[in-house]
């Protein structure tokens, strides 16, 4: 088992959450994740990782086929943002791209919630690697992960 998925199922174990970690196949985007864990789009939480300039990180769990409004993330962060990349991500929360799960980061970011994934039941969110995710109830996870509910779609 990777680093990764253990220190999210760890964080699953220790957040009390009900969730369950599936490895449905690849699911390195919301549209792949979809489709493996056969849900709609929408219900994937995709995790979207932005920096400021201070070097302050910022995750935005967003339903799949929704957009970020970076003047509107911005807004919300109370400074400008530009996308993390790859290495900055991967130090900061221990995720690599298309892995980053909404809990066990090594450094917590400040984190915003979609809150179009309200509408569900059920969400899929990535569980440490580019082919787990784990399904849990979205007010739990949005709890959980410390999350505050924000417009910052278009």
């Amino acid at each position: 088992m990777s680093k990764s998925l253990a220190r999210v199922k760890r964080a699953i174990e220790e957040c009390g959450l009900q969730a369950e970690v599936m490895n449905p196949g690849p699911s390195r985007t919301a549209e792949a994740a979809a489709q493996a864990c056969g849900c709609g789009l929408d219900q994937i939480a995709k995790s979207l990782i932005f920096q400021g300039r201070s070097g302050a990180i910022y995750l935005f769990v967003t339903a799949g086929g929704n957009r970020l409004d970076l003047t509107r993330a911005s807004v919300l962060a109370g400074a400008p943002l530009e996308r993390a990349d790859a290495a900055t991500v991967r130090a900061r929360t221990g995720f690599a791209i298309g892995g980053v799960a909404p809990i066990g980061h090594l450094s917590a970011p400040t984190i915003f919630a979609d809150p179009r994934l309200m509408d569900f039941d059920t969400v899929y969110a990535a569980a440490g690697t580019p082919d787990h995710v784990f399904a849990v109830e979205p007010k739990a996870l949005i709890e959980a992960c410390g999350a505050r509910l924000a417009a910052f779609t278009r």
